[in-house]
């Protein structure tokens, strides 16, 4: 909700797009706290913004929908996302993005607190690059 009342300072909510993946449901305690989908989808249309929803893990949701979403402007991964599945991905990834599109990927620092790192292109599309090895294997 941060990032569409974030973007709805420059823009009006009904040109906003949210697209989110998430477990929902399929959470386990390892996981950490979350919604189920129906409240997500409640508390985000609330916003104004068109949302999108896909429940699953980040491979398994992007191999599902990375051909119908179009290019995106922002992506920010979490710090909780499974690892492996985060690395796997990476291969779609490079169809979402356009030239000005920006790329977070969310962190842990030491002490605990989240960290957000910009991700250039080229580091996008090596992440691309390994994961479409891992396929191959």
């Amino acid at each position: 909700m941060r990032m569409i009342d974030l973007a709805a300072r420059y823009h009006l909510p009904e040109e906003i797009q949210f697209t989110g993946l998430d477990l929902f449901e399929d959470r386990t305690s390892a996981d950490g706290p979350g919604v189920t989908l129906k409240m997500a989808h409640r508390l985000l249309k609330a916003t104004g913004a068109r949302v999108r929803l896909i429940p699953g893990d980040p491979f398994a949701g992007l191999s599902q929908v990375a051909n119908s979403l179009g290019q995106v402007d922002l992506i920010v991964t979490s710090p909780r996302i499974d690892p492996r599945s985060l690395a796997r991905a990476w291969f779609y990834v490079p169809r979402l993005l356009h030239q000005r599109s920006q790329v977070f990927q969310g962190g842990i620092l030491p002490g605990g607190e989240p960290t957000l790192r910009l991700l250039a292109h080229s580091e996008i599309d090596s992440l691309a690059a390994a994961a479409a090895t891992q396929r191959a294997a």
